[in-house]
């Protein structure tokens, strides 16, 4: 972690608490307000496209503008429309509001943190890439994904679910604050002077790089396949681990998932550290591609070997985060295989890591309309991830003309670069 973005990192993880305090019980307020469930569907359908479309341009943008004028406009831009989905939406019970203002809400999130994210790209040594990101991941699963569900689960009985909807909007406020008042940015490496034509076309970039470059392609199709199983599991396994065959109950599952989410923020960083010295491609390849191979398969035929069996499923749910965690230096492969446009390259991943969120329920949801069921839908999966790591042959590997990285030891791995 370059030290003098500590700051940056700590506010991400702020920010993201504030925007996912809601995630795992808005779908529910929606139904118990009055409206079924195919529109609460339809909200967060709206939602995740609007997401994609600001992470594809938030790389670009970044370059162009700078990252800190960016990550202020996602700051007031989520406080803005916040406030409006609340009172002109949930308060009022107006379905057409909550549908405008929550979409138009998704633009936020991205415009902050993947700015920061092109900020720490231009801020790191190549060589080091890996590891930053690393842990840019590590505070986004903090605050997204632990630190939220927590939050909420003891807000919403306490305070009910709008005060605890207002209340994010101050974690949201005060991450934006922590970043805005201490990260600095190097004007010379954005491109605000250039004429507007020439904005256009860098932003443009992020299309156009995907054909005009092999291995950019490739590896947005990898970054594509990359989650399949983060994103579609959670549609089918809760079924499957508490079926007769598995025999867990619905708690015992929450706390094996919860599990497989707890250890993230420690394995991001620990991969993106290892990706830096055994090689970005080699890592993904072996322990990302073919260990999701595996581990995909294993953590929904295993349960069916030793039934109810808690340590056994823990166990399993460990090696695929584990095996999941190790795309890290995805992030750091894209800028490097387009050193020139940077922020452009962060657009093309952003675009994989947008389509991937809807991959895997997609390819669960066609498969089970075929009258296929979870097992085939699992050994798909596995299909996919060992496409994936073959892929990864075809690539060209950006690190073979960065500076080797210094043999610094983990234990000084926060040391800032010189």
């Amino acid at each position: 972690m370059p030290v003098k973005l500590f700051w940056g990192y700590i506010a991400i993880a702020i920010f993201m608490t504030g925007d996912g305090v809601e995630l795992a019980f808005l779908s529910k307020y929606i139904i118990d307000i009055g409206f079924d469930v195919s529109q609460s569907a339809m909200v967060f359908t709206v939602y995740a496209v609007t997401a994609a479309i600001a992470s594809w341009l938030s790389g670009g943008i970044s370059e162009i503008y700078g990252p800190k004028k960016i990550m202020a406009l996602g700051v007031i831009w989520w406080a803005v429309f916040h406030v409006l989905f609340i009172q002109f939406g949930l308060v009022s019970k107006s379905y057409p509001l909550i549908l405008l203002f929550y979409g138009l809400r998704g633009f936020a999130y991205p415009l902050f943190f993947y700015a920061f994210y092109v900020l720490v790209v231009q801020r790191t040594p190549s060589h080091r890439l890996a590891s930053a990101t690393g842990w840019i991941w590590s505070m986004f699963t903090i605050g997204y994904g632990i630190v939220a569900s927590f939050l909420s689960s003891v807000t919403i009985p306490w305070i009910g679910f709008i005060a605890t909807l207002w209340m994010s909007l101050v974690w949201v406020i005060v991450g934006g604050l922590v970043a805005l008042l201490t990260l600095k940015e190097r004007p010379s490496q954005n491109k605000a002077a250039i004429p507007m034509v020439e904005k256009l076309l860098e932003i443009s970039r992020g299309v156009t790089l995907i054909f005009q470059d092999r291995s950019m392609f490739l590896a947005l199709v990898i970054r594509i396949l990359c989650n399949l199983a983060l994103f579609g599991f959670p549609i089918f396994m809760p079924l499957h681990y508490t079926s007769e065959g598995v025999g867990f109950t619905s708690e015992q599952w929450i706390r094996i998932w919860g599990i497989f989410f707890l250890v993230q923020p420690v394995t991001n960083v620990l991969w993106g550290i290892i990706g830096d010295r055994i090689g970005w491609l080699f890592q993904m390849r072996w322990v990302g591609f073919f260990g999701c191979t595996a581990t995909t398969l294993l953590f929904y035929f295993m349960p069916l070997c030793f039934p109810a069996n808690l340590g056994v499923a823990i166990f399993f749910a460990l090696l695929l985060a584990l095996t999941l965690t190790s795309f890290v230096p995805m992030g750091a492969i894209f800028p490097t295989l387009a050193p020139e446009h940077k922020g452009a390259a962060i657009s093309v991943q952003n675009l994989g890591g947008g389509i991937g969120n809807f991959i895997g329920p997609a390819v669960a949801a066609l498969l089970f309309s075929a009258s296929f069921d979870s097992k085939t839908v699992v050994i798909c999966y596995s299909a996919l991830y060992f496409l994936g790591g073959v892929l990864t042959w075809f690539i060209r590997d950006p690190q073979q003309n960065l500076k080797p990285a210094d043999p610094v030891p983990v234990s000084l791995s926060l040391k800032d670069e010189k």
